[in-house]
């Protein structure tokens, strides 16, 4: 991991931590939105290799395995598959976000920023799927407050307040928008 990207995710934590804290939102909110976040740093590795490589964004294959392999785990966190179908199509999909973006700044500045770029399918992925075990355990703790009332707020006030790239926060937003369930009818 670069020093960068551990200063940002460092960042990233406190700043959801305090903000987790002054909204009186679960305990279980913060590690979540941290390995959410941790998850949309990895989009800009992930960019750079596809701006290297010419490749899309788009990989529909790779994120059907991605959903695929997080629903078979699902029944070991005690979630149900479509939970977990929901919100691993909700990653990927910020996660093209902050890649389209990226692309669209360098395309417009005519390059990419000089930093390393670890390999997609040797470094990159192995990275993301390990991080999905630690989502799913973190989706599990946070469930017994999805369809809190308060839901909603906590996550306003986690995301609007944070002091990410403006990127990132917008794709937070998205990652995040289906965790709160209404129970009304």
């Amino acid at each position: 991991m670069t020093s960068r990207l551990k200063i940002c995710l460092a960042l990233s934590a406190a700043l959801l931590c305090s903000t987790a804290e002054a909204n009186n939102a679960p305990d279980a909110l913060t590690p979540l939105l941290n390995a959410i976040g941790e998850r949309l740093l990895i989009a800009d590795q992930v960019a750079l290799s596809k701006w290297d490589s010419g490749k899309p964004v788009e990989d529909r294959q790779r994120e059907r395995e991605v959903i695929a392999a997080a629903v078979a785990q699902a029944p070991a966190y005690k979630l149900s598959g479509e939970t977990v179908e929901a919100f691993f199509a909700a990653q990927i999909e910020a996660n093209k976000f902050v890649q389209y973006v990226n692309l669209s700044d360098w395309a417009l500045e005519g390059k990419a920023p000089d930093l390393p770029r670890p390999d997609l399918v040797g470094e990159i992925r192995p990275k993301l799927d390990r991080l999905q075990k630690r989502l799913l355990q973190q989706l599990a703790d946070f469930a017994p407050y999805r369809t809190d009332p308060q839901c909603p707020q906590w996550l306003a006030r986690a995301t609007h307040h944070n002091k990410q790239h403006p990127i990132h926060r917008l794709a937070l937003i998205r990652a995040t928008a289906g965790l709160c369930v209404s129970t009304q009818s």
